[in-house]
């Protein structure tokens, strides 16, 4: 029997997304991004210069940011935390994703910065932010694109994040905060559009978890990622699709 989720959606349900593209007026790709009551911006600036590592190699990189605001939860969170451990892991955790699905050579010597900053977290603020930086991201190459300044195919496929996790012995899709807080087993999945996985974070909170456990987890965040794909192919439009050599 299934459990009774708070805003009454089935276990396999996604909260309501809405997207607000070029949200901001500077930044080269943007967007506002809500999953429920989960609310991130993200942007990205250009940089014309690389990493050490990466200079005088043509190579550009993909860099990430991630912090919570500091009326983003019940109680403040000081902006000091933004360098926290947590916010460290998350935005290793989103440049990774992003530079999974980027052709970097194509970029040439340039630094793509993605900030990604939570204006209210109620549950599944990282692989929110991986969707909205992925589309951000997007947003900006294109407009590089057309000023010449980057080469095709510059993305390898789509991607998107979500959240799954089993809650009273339920595996449940895209988990909200009171969920969440109470999931004997907790994953945020990144996949591509092909359904490739790019990364996956799993704990079990409560309770180890079975191989089997895994891979239906896995089978429910693969359901939730399609969906969330196919409104970024809708909302980025046949015009984006060229980013990726097709």
């Amino acid at each position: 029997m299934e459990i009774k989720r708070k805003d009454g959606r089935l276990a396999n349900q996604l909260r309501p997304i809405k997207v607000e593209l070029d949200y901001l007026k500077y930044a080269a790709g943007s967007c506002l991004l809500e999953m429920g009551e989960t609310r991130v911006v993200c942007a990205v600036m250009v940089e014309e210069k690389v990493p050490p590592f990466l200079k005088d190699t043509g190579t550009g990189w993909v860099s990430a940011e991630y912090s919570l605001l500091p009326y983003a939860t019940t109680t403040r969170v000081p902006r000091s935390s933004s360098q926290s451990g947590r916010s460290q892991e998350i935005q290793r955790m989103i440049g990774r994703s992003l530079r999974g699905v980027t052709v970097l050579k194509a970029l040439g010597e340039r630094t793509l910065w993605v900030d990604c900053d939570v204006l209210q977290a109620d549950g599944g603020t990282r692989t929110a932010a991986v969707t909205g930086a992925f589309l951000s991201l997007t947003m900006c190459l294109f407009r590089l694109h057309r000023a010449g300044q980057v080469k095709l195919p510059v993305l390898r496929d789509y991607l998107a994040g979500i959240s799954v996790g089993v809650v009273q012995g339920q595996p449940l899709l895209d988990l909200d905060y009171s969920e969440d807080s109470v999931a004997a087993v907790d994953f945020n999945v990144v996949m591509t559009g092909r359904g490739e996985l790019v990364e996956i974070q799993g704990t079990g909170e409560g309770r180890p978890f079975s191989r089997e456990e895994l891979e239906r987890l896995l089978n429910l965040a693969g359901e939730g990622i399609k969906k969330i794909i196919a409104m970024e192919r809708s909302l980025l439009g046949e015009d984006k699709a060229l980013l990726f050599g097709q």
